[in-house]
């Protein structure tokens, strides 16, 4: 079948299986024809509002039905969806809205008004099928427009044993670009989606073994948990209708991919490295790690190179930065509020570093310069610093990542602060500044200006002099 837009596939799902469930969230499941009948009626109200061709509609709804419902609505009206978290504070929000220029901003579940006709609407493909937002290095939120269109071929196989018309579970936050787009891509080629509001190892589990789960996307820290629980719980669990689990976002220990390997085989587990920009990408099977362990897969002929900091292509085992750019002729992305790292030849960095073997397989080093991960979630130290230093008691700070067993890291602060502050006075403070995987879970106090005359700070020594202290 060819491609066709969005709105086109949702209506033609649901004329091959109206009854067949489309997503089910905690409270409710939907059908494909309900989703598709629902959401021409929520384009028009959104329509009404003066959403059009190649708008943003800002979503910062929480993971539900009315969540993909509204992208739909949106993708319906040849819109671009534009995800953000529910729990950002108002400050940054707005920060984004006036980036995007969103045409409508949904950060409740949309009252369906039943005296608007549900009837198909005229056919739109929205120029880009994403916008989702990522803080750049500096603090400041910018956001990633796809160079991919809003369509889709419904009976195309979608990959990493991602089977049409098969059974996701969604434990992610759709805010972020990999559950948004992978759980999108599935309800796309009539996949029944099971969406979780928040993770919880021993739920999905449960909901896997319920619902006949085919395929999910975890990060390491939801692989970490699973793990972590009893192995009468885990291995008590039938999951012998999964075909495949995707990891990525974050780093993955080594010890936990090949127990996960042993558990459900190689052959079921799959990794994929790449940036919301996806100028490059890399994908590894179960039995390529096992056979390159460690590495996140190998690339595309000409769209990755090692270089080091001059510029000269590294010979494979050396350590440099990760340079990639997209097939001749493709433009995967463009930046809102920010502008990317490049060189000549079209080359662009993300700040990774890594190194290559003699097959061309991938290994990272570090995922980023100074970039924190928590559980799959990036947090730009810049970021936290600037929101501290927004205390009238905090003299100077740097904020660095240690190491977590649970989340792969956790966000630590060390500051030059008066001795009236408590630390859950600031924690309160930034309350009200960040969502809460960014703030500091550990304060150090030390007597003299963390950085130098010059506004700078070195992390990675603050790292390393940390690291040493038994």
């Amino acid at each position: 079948m060819a491609v066709m837009p969005i709105g086109s596939a949702i209506r033609w799902l649901a004329e091959q299986d109206p009854d067949r469930p489309a997503i089910t969230d905690d409270a409710r499941t939907v059908t494909r024809l309900e989703l598709d009948r629902r959401t021409n009626r929520l384009a028009r109200q959104l329509k009404a509002l003066g959403v059009g061709q190649d708008d943003f509609v800002t979503i910062g709804v929480p993971n539900s039905v009315d969540f993909y419902e509204t992208a739909v609505a949106a993708w319906k009206l040849g819109a671009t969806p534009q995800p953000v978290s529910h729990r950002l504070p108002q400050r940054e929000r707005d920060e984004i809205v006036a980036l995007a220029g969103a045409a409508a901003v949904v950060l409740e579940p949309l009252a369906l008004d039943l005296s608007v006709s549900d009837e198909p609407l005229p056919e739109r493909t929205a120029s880009s099928f994403k916008a989702p937002t990522s803080g750049g290095s500096t603090g400041r939120p910018k956001i990633i427009v796809s160079g991919s269109p809003g369509v889709v071929d419904p009976e195309a196989a979608g990959g990493f044993g991602m089977d049409p018309n098969g059974v996701q579970l969604v434990p992610g936050p759709l805010y972020h670009n990999a559950p948004f787009q992978f759980s999108c891509n599935g309800l796309l080629k009539g996949q029944h989606l099971i969406v979780m509001s928040r993770f919880d190892a021993s739920r999905a589990l449960q909901l896997m073994e319920e619902h006949r789960v085919t395929w999910v996307l975890m990060v390491p820290t939801m692989m970490h948990r699973i793990w972590r629980l009893p192995a009468e719980e885990r291995e008590g669990r039938d999951l012998s209708a999964l075909k495949g689990m995707l990891h990525l976002a974050a780093p993955c220990p080594p010890w936990l991919k090949a127990a996960w390997i042993d558990w459900l085989g190689p052959e079921r587990v799959w990794e994929l490295y790449a940036g919301t920009e996806a100028q490059g990408v890399t994908i590894i099977s179960g039995q390529d790690w096992l056979d390159h362990r460690g590495s996140v897969g190998r690339p595309t002929p000409g769209t990755m190179r090692i270089l080091d900091a001059d510029g000269n292509e590294l010979p494979p085992g050396e350590i440099g930065e990760v340079w990639m750019k997209p097939p001749e002729g493709r433009t995967t992305y463009r930046y809102i509020g920010a502008d990317a790292r490049t060189m000549e030849g079209g080359w662009e960095s993300l700040g990774d570093m890594g190194s290559m073997d003699a097959d061309g397989f991938l290994y990272l080093a570090d995922r980023r310069t100074d970039m924190i991960l928590v559980g799959g979630s990036n947090v730009y130290p810049a970021e936290v610093e600037s929101a501290l230093d927004e205390h009238p008691a905090v003299r100077s700070c740097a904020v660095i990542g240690m190491p977590d067993d649970d989340m792969g890291h956790r966000v630590h602060a060390v500051i030059e602060a008066g001795d009236d502050v408590t630390d859950d006075d600031l924690r309160r403070f930034l309350a009200e500044r960040l969502v809460p995987y960014k703030i500091p879970r550990s304060f150090e106090r030390v007597d003299s200006p963390v950085r130098d005359d010059a506004g700078k700070v070195r992390r990675s020594g603050l790292q390393a002099e940390r690291a040493e202290t038994p």
